[in-house]
């Protein structure tokens, strides 16, 4: 029985991976925020390593979160860390304003124009419901 259990909690845990996984580089593909960050600052030459360097931190940082790595760096190193992570989200929203003015574009070519605000709602609804179920589900674990 508690093989069957540890079955399925990999399966759970691999599909909910493969999910955030998913929808991350979705977001970031149909945000074209690399391609938008280097014709901003006029690097074009660049765009490999710009790309190269977002799936290697995905990666780096996936590891680190697994092995539960430690770093031991200067008090200070929270600032350089704080500014990166405070530029790659401000980038997201930036984008993700972009994305909301494409939804009432979307919902007129699916013929759903009269649903945007059902479809809005389920988006809002789903993300507080999964919110929920983690913080007191799997808090709980």
């Amino acid at each position: 029985m508690d093989l069957f259990l540890n079955i399925i909690v990999i399966f759970i845990g691999v599909s909910g991976g493969l999910a955030v996984g998913s929808g991350l580089v979705a977001f970031l593909t149909v945000l074209d925020v690399v391609p938008r960050l280097t014709q901003l600052t006029k690097s074009n030459k660049f765009l490999y390593l710009y790309e190269s360097a977002v799936v290697i931190g995905a990666v780096f940082w996936t590891f680190t979160d697994f092995y539960k790595w430690n770093f031991h760096l200067f008090p200070l190193s929270s600032i350089i860390f704080g500014l990166f992570a405070g530029v790659f989200i401000g980038m997201i929203a930036a984008g993700l304003t972009e994305v909301l003015n494409v939804l009432p574009i979307l919902a007129q070519r699916m013929n759903m124009s009269k649903y945007i605000i059902a479809l809005l709602m389920a988006m809002v609804l789903g993300k507080i419901i999964g919110s929920l179920f983690q913080w007191i589900v799997y808090r709980t674990l």
